[in-house]
């Protein structure tokens, strides 16, 4: 399994009545140094488009990228989304649904961290509009005054949010939104409602969707060097990525 060949360890492949929830990046694409820069395989989202004719349209990516990058990176496909962690999300039917805090809400904290991040240019202030996230993969030795920072920032705010890790990176976000909740949402509306849901996603961020899918006897299936206790387990998005060829025979 090491290796990401494909072999009697992967998973088991998802039933015909599945609902298909996938995060992106480390999970569909690998990291790159900054979000700007990943790289999608060029068959991937004619793959993924296949892949939601064959479960009845019931495909979703779950993201902490906003839907404008999403449709960015799988273009010209427009897929049901979650984006921001849940903050914003995008159904089946093209309506849009929100959660948590506004950009304006976050405009003290933005400037705030504007500026911290301009006393240390190796950092990235990634500012998705209803979240604010700082990288710190070229200085990992920022971490403390990362955390620092946006803890500050935190207790300015109007409304209830929390500080989010993940890869080299830590987002101020909303509490009301949640990669969780987001699929929980998607489970409730056609064509998702009655399927059985899998999930796959690589972060601290994933976890919880993760744990939830699989108490609901779906398949949660963790993306990372090391299995995840009770989860499905693929060790890099290659092997996601040939995991997905298996069962792409539409």
């Amino acid at each position: 399994m090491g290796s990401g060949a494909l072999n009697d360890a992967l998973p088991p492949l998802p039933r015909d009545d599945a609902a298909l929830f996938l995060d992106i990046d480390g999970t569909l694409i690998d990291i790159a140094r900054v979000p700007g820069a990943v790289k999608v395989p060029a068959d991937l989202p004619a793959m993924l488009g296949r892949l939601s004719r064959r479960f009845g349209g019931a495909l979703a990516i779950v993201s902490g990228r906003c839907l404008e990058d999403i449709d960015q990176l799988f273009r010209p496909f427009r897929f049901p989304a979650a984006g921001i962690h849940g903050a914003e999300r995008r159904d089946a039917l093209g309506r849009l649904h929100y959660a948590g805090l506004t950009s304006d809400d976050l405009a003290p904290a933005r400037a705030e961290l504007r500026r911290f991040a301009a006393r240390h240019p190796a950092l990235l202030l990634e500012d998705k509009g209803r979240s604010l996230a700082l990288h710190f993969r070229r200085a990992p030795e920022l971490e403390p005054a990362v955390r620092e920072a946006l803890e500050q920032a935190r207790v300015r705010l109007p409304l209830a949010a929390h500080l989010q890790p993940g890869h080299f990176v830590i987002e101020l976000k909303s509490d009301a939104a949640s990669k969780r909740g987001a699929i929980e949402d998607f489970l409730r509306e056609p064509p998702f409602a009655g399927r059985v849901p899998v999930y796959l996603g690589d972060d601290l961020t994933d976890l919880d969707a993760l744990t939830y899918v699989q108490s609901a006897g779906g398949l949660g299936i963790y993306v990372g060097p090391e299995p995840q206790p009770g989860l499905g387990w693929l060790p890099r998005p290659a092997a996601v990525l040939e995991w997905l060829r298996s069962f792409d025979t539409t």
